[in-house]
């Protein structure tokens, strides 16, 4: 069933491209997709992604079940409204999806998981909460907006400026609750701002004022290319449940160090790493003419890999893309790409090609 976000009527009337995304009607840009880009890069522009999920887990034994679930360790979440990032994992390693945690008590935490993944996601937390004194509530109830680029705190206090003393302070990775908002200092983009929650019968309210200070709408397009230059994983291109995170750039995110914890999948990713041998996702810049995509054959003198995400940069004016390549390669070996029948050349890089509204490439 095709679903509608609560800023759907908003953004047609904006004149947005609407496309179904994981059953969502949601909007591909405004007008200009580079446009958008730039304006995130370069001052403040927002994106509608109330179609992903929040989950409230509440329980005595929330903690307990969430160092089950989750490669990465909650534990380390002390202060209220600090943040974690994770893999959520099968028994074989396999991603079935990555998610934000905020933590507010050891018994109250709000988990954020992707559109696509949101059913299944909901539906394996419950299954692996049978044993734990925890609930899990999805929240359909609320919209949710990423308001992002330099100048995304100002235009956000601007538009409501009564948040700047209780938001000011935040930290990366930081989430207050206000009046019944959350806003959270995280994005999808590689820029500052906010991504806040609110009840869905103010989501229009919300956006119109962001409007009036001065951001810009932006469709999932520009949210694309902004995260491949940030260097951001996307479930199901750079990792799904066919691909462990150990391969996908993601191994800070596996929190091995507490022996006695026995997470989700650890067997597995422990066997997996002793082995050796791994496989690494890094960066390419294409060198020659050309666009890079998805699934195109990387050749390497160390073996074969595969592109998993790939796009015109606006930012660098370059075709990128992230690789799943063979162990052995370098940050700065030159490796060819099978595009349309020919050889291109392209360069590896680190996989962070543009934040901060500048090039993060050095010597390139």
């Amino acid at each position: 069933m095709i679903q509608k976000t609560p800023l759907y009527d908003t953004h047609v009337a904006a004149g947005a491209k609407i496309v179904d995304f994981a059953g969502w009607q949601m909007p591909i840009n405004y007008g200009s997709q580079i446009e958008e880009h730039h304006c995130v890069r370069r001052d403040a522009g927002m994106f509608d992604v109330s179609h992903m999920l929040a989950i409230d887990l509440v329980g005595a034994e929330s903690q307990a079940f969430l160092r089950r679930l989750l490669a990465n360790d909650v534990a380390k979440l002390t202060v209220p409204g600090k943040a974690l990032y994770s893999c959520m994992l099968q028994e074989d390693g396999g991603v079935i999806d990555d998610l934000i945690v905020y933590f507010f008590t050891p018994e109250n935490y709000r988990i954020v998981v992707n559109a696509g993944t949101a059913e299944k996601d909901l539906a394996w937390m419950r299954l692996q909460a049978a044993n734990f004194a925890v609930s899990l509530t999805p929240r359909r109830d609320l919209a949710m907006i990423a308001v992002q680029g330099p100048q995304a705190r100002e235009r956000f206090w601007t538009a409501f400026p009564v948040a700047r003393s209780y938001s000011v302070t935040l930290g990366i990775f930081q989430a207050i609750d206000w009046d019944g908002w959350l806003i959270a200092r995280t994005g999808y983009t590689g820029e500052d701002g906010f991504e806040i929650a609110v009840p869905a019968e103010e989501a229009a309210t919300v956006w119109q004022k962001l409007v009036e200070a001065g951001v810009k709408p932006a469709g999932l397009g520009a949210r694309d290319t902004l995260r491949l230059e940030a260097g951001m994983n996307l479930y199901g291109q750079d990792m799904d449940e066919s691909q462990n995170p150990l391969e996908s750039g993601l191994t800070w995110t596996v929190d091995f160090k507490d022996a006695g914890r026995n997470f989700l999948g650890k067997s597995a990713l422990a066997g997996r790493q002793a082995q050796g041998n791994l496989r690494t996702l890094l960066g390419l810049l294409l060198l020659d003419k050309g666009v890079l995509r998805s699934h195109q054959q990387v050749i390497t003198k160390h073996g074969n890999g595969e592109t998993t995400s790939g796009s015109f940069s606006p930012t660098l004016n370059a075709s990128i893309a992230l690789a799943r390549l063979p162990a052995g390669v370098a940050i700065g070996d030159e490796v060819q790409v099978a595009i349309r029948d020919k050889l291109l050349k392209a360069k590896v890089v680190k996989p962070v090609f543009a934040r901060n509204g500048q090039s993060q490439l050095q010597g390139v």
